[in-house]
């Protein structure tokens, strides 16, 4: 149930009505050309309050094709405006502005509407249960998780819950890239440390562009615990084979585990090898061809993408035969789309993959797939903070800070929270010195205080004997006080938030929603006593104190955070 939405449409009708209505009656004139009314209408809710609930710039939009000044249009329109239960009245203001004044009606509604929805307030059928995968942190396995991937895991999580509750069907997927380069890398670093364990360091040189990491030294020790020496008699590549195979299925382990403490679990774990083993990279090397989009040059083969209109082309195929991660990359977007026929697919990438956007959509195109079915959504870096001052390393391992160590330091409600407090565009500062303090001026900490002591008044009532009454035994027209009524109103906006934070794959206005509930409840509890002697008002106010830690509950719920009781 979308309150804000019903009542937008209600005033929109009697607007349009009203418009027609003035247009028969001549006191504006018909258009030459037929015009789409209902396309131009827009409803808006002023920031400034004086100027109504919602306001409307219909007249603005219409003074050019009817030539006529926009106020005579406004005035047109309130003259034949119909009573409608919702408005309590109307006013023209400035060159043709309509503003309207709604009775308090609406509002009260919302009580009734969580009442009946429970946690699932503010869930919409906006995607008619289209199915969408989202991609997120696809972490190389190779080592551990970093900034970015804590910052994209609570993101994308957050961005499913968000796209579940406006009405769509959700996949979330991780893609294993455990194949090509990275791969090729990783088993010569795990040879070497082999190797260096067992003869010594000056036995092989380690590659310079190997993974130098203390966990490459683990797994050979781990691995020589299991099988000994016996792998210095093989060939090369059977070592790097047996070493890749043992390392990487612990590394991905390691990655579901730290995953699941952070409160994300996967629907799918998608391995890049499938892609080559099933012949899926070649096939989709060969539609490219088939379509005019590649090209042969230094025994490479290429992506045209000059022909997409883009500056740089993308080799798919390297002069030894094996195809690129990229080339992999267009495979699997293929079996999303066409494999699997989600209805869209939404990747979370690093802001440095922003060039590959374009390259990946016009790929789309040039199978035959509709490239708007794919959206990426680009995340910008963090900075960890601490004494205002950046932290870039760990203080018990010395080296770059990853999930694990972050989560030692702050707590998992903490980094879900703040990880989504800035929109994916936005650099993040994430301050650890605010991220441990339990005050008001850490966020996360402020929302759950407002439900825990939501929950500590009703309780405290239900000792007394004062319990939550359903909507139909309370009087809500006796909530009139300002920090009331824009409680109430608060309350109305969530599905609307829901609405738009799924159109923009901003999970931020979610968080950013209930700090401002959370700040309306503050007020309401600081400016109005809920228990008094008026029962009945006393009643309707602890209505509205449940209404608010369901809503509470239910955010922090979708957000995968605790909703604390008492504090």
């Amino acid at each position: 149930m979308n309150i804000i939405e019903n009542v937008k449409k209600s005033i929109g009708d009697a607007v349009i009505s009203a418009l027609n209505l003035s247009i028969e009656k001549g006191e504006v004139p018909a258009p030459e050309e037929k015009i789409d009314f209902e396309s131009i209408l827009k409803l808006e809710i002023p920031k400034d309050k004086q100027h109504g609930d919602f306001a409307c710039n219909i007249a603005m939009m219409l003074a050019k094709p009817l030539k006529v000044a926009p106020r005579k249009i406004a005035e047109g329109i309130v003259s034949c405006l119909e009573k409608n239960a919702d408005i309590e009245k109307v006013e023209i203001a400035g060159a043709g502005f309509i503003n309207f004044y709604l009775t308090n009606n609406y509002l009260y509604s919302v009580l009734s509407a969580i009442e009946k929805m429970g946690t699932d307030y503010g869930k919409i059928d906006m995607g008619k249960g289209k199915k969408v995968m989202i991609e997120f942190v696809s972490a190389n396995p190779t080592g551990p998780m970093h900034m970015g991937n804590a910052r994209g895991g609570a993101l994308g999580d957050c961005m499913a819950s968000v796209m579940e509750y406006a009405g769509y069907e959700v996949t979330r997927e991780f893609y294993i890239n455990d194949a090509g380069n990275q791969i090729e890398k990783f088993g010569k670093s795990l040879e070497a440390r082999y190797i260096q364990e067992l003869k010594g360091e000056d036995a092989i040189e380690f590659p310079e562009d190997g993974y130098h990491g203390e966990d490459i030294r683990d797994h050979a020790r781990e691995f020589i615990k299991l099988n000994g020496d016996k792998y210095l008699e093989t060939s090369s590549e059977d070592r790097k084979k047996a070493l890749v195979d043992y390392a990487l299925e612990k590394n991905i382990k390691y990655l579901e585990t730290d995953l699941g403490k952070y409160r994300i679990f996967y629907d799918v774990w998608f391995r890049e090898s499938e892609l080559h083993k099933s012949g899926a990279v070649g096939e989709a090397i060969k539609r490219l061809t088939d379509s005019g989009y590649t090209y042969e040059e230094e025994g490479a083969i290429w992506l045209n993408c000059e022909k997409m209109g883009l500056e740089k082309n993308e080799v798919l195929v390297r002069q030894n035969g094996i195809p690129t991660y990229f080339a992999a990359d267009i495979a699997y977007h293929i079996n999303k789309l066409e494999t699997r026929k989600y209805d869209l697919a939404i990747d979370v990438w690093g802001a440095d993959h922003h060039g590959h956007v374009a390259r990946m959509k016009g790929a789309m195109a040039a199978v035959g797939l509709n490239p708007d079915s794919l959206e990426v959504v680009l995340m910008q870096l963090v900075r960890l903070t601490r004494d205002g001052e950046v932290v870039r390393m760990s203080k018990r391992t010395g080296k770059a800070i990853t999930l694990s160590d972050l989560l030692e330091d702050v707590s998992i409600d903490v980094a879900r929270f703040f990880f989504n407090m800035r929109m994916a565009g936005s650099h993040l500062d994430f301050d650890l010195d605010l991220a441990v303090k339990e005050s008001s001026e850490n966020p996360v900490y402020y929302v759950q205080y407002a439900h825990a002591r939501i929950c500590s008044i009703i309780k405290a009532l239900a000792n007394e004997g004062v319990s939550v009454l359903p909507f139909e035994k309370i009087n809500p027209g006796v909530l009139k006080e300002e920090s009331e009524l824009e409680l109430l109103k608060k309350l109305c906006e969530l599905p609307e938030e829901i609405r738009l934070a799924a159109i923009s794959r901003e999970p931020a206005r979610i968080t950013r929603y209930s700090i401002e509930l959370a700040t309306a409840f503050h007020s309401f509890y600081n400016a109005c006593r809920v228990k008094c002697e008026d029962e009945e008002l006393m009643g309707a106010r602890l209505k509205l104190c449940a209404s608010v830690g369901t809503v509470l509950r239910g955010i922090l719920k979708m957000l995968k955070i605790d909703a604390p009781e008492q504090m």
